[in-house]
């Protein structure tokens, strides 16, 4: 049985690790809310929200009511 694997590419703007993490997460499960996040990924919501902040400043996620997902 042949497994197909997505591959996903990191926007070249990303250089925080934990930021990395939170995209990737985004992108792999089609969006997520900030407590899935926060249980998915194993982080702090301060954490979440500083670094959700700035992938929306950069344009990279969008905030749809509870929803955060990466930007196309």
């Amino acid at each position: 049985m042949q497994q197909t694997v997505q591959k996903t590419s990191l926007p070249t703007e990303l250089n925080s690790p934990a930021a990395k993490l939170v995209y990737l997460y985004l992108t792999t499960h089609n969006g997520a809310s900030l407590s899935e996040l926060e249980s998915g990924l194993s982080m702090k919501k301060i954490s979440l929200y500083s670094i959700l902040k700035t992938l929306s400043k950069r344009g990279l996620v969008h905030q749809q009511a509870e929803q955060y997902q990466a930007a196309q």
